[in-house]
């Protein structure tokens, strides 16, 4: 065998329509554009969605109802009930919640919320805490110091 015997496989090869070329080709006349139309045209460029006056798909189908905001802060969230299985005393930070397994990463800050009932005093240090949980935490007798957020949201 030699290089000038390698041909194609049969049928993997199809031969160029030749439009245009007269009545007798089958591609003559319209030269299998069809008749009359944009279609037709030379130069035609039809925008893409367009339907032919069809309300295109991305006009019929419903709009999203919400976006969320690129680069907006996420915050690790815990309630008031899961500070009251820290010791009394303990200063309660994002280090020590992660090591007693309440959050799992500090994020872009720790809020504390109030759901729950506290009885043991505490010095929490968090990002933000809710009017609720400011209230249970220093009637408890413990105090609260609120730390700088840490996001790129908020310092651009």
């Amino acid at each position: 065998m030699h290089l000038t015997d390698l041909r194609p496989a049969e049928g993997a090869t199809h031969p160029d329509k030749r439009v245009g070329r007269g009545h007798g080709s089958g591609m003559g006349k319209t030269s299998t554009r069809g008749y009359n139309g944009q279609g037709q045209r030379s130069g035609r460029s039809i925008k893409l969605g367009h339907e032919g006056g069809q309300m295109p798909l991305y006009r019929r189908l419903p709009k999203k109802k919400h976006f969320r905001m690129p680069y907006r802060p996420e915050w690790s969230v815990i309630n008031v009930a899961d500070l009251a299985d820290f010791a009394k005393g303990s200063v309660v930070d994002a280090l020590a919640l992660i090591e007693a397994g309440k959050i799992k990463r500090e994020r872009d800050g720790v809020r504390i919320l109030g759901v729950g009932e506290l009885s043991v005093a505490l010095t929490v240090k968090a990002h933000h805490v809710s009017a609720s949980a400011r209230e249970k935490i220093e009637a408890a007798g413990g105090s609260i110091e609120l730390l700088g957020v840490t996001s790129e949201a908020e310092s651009n």
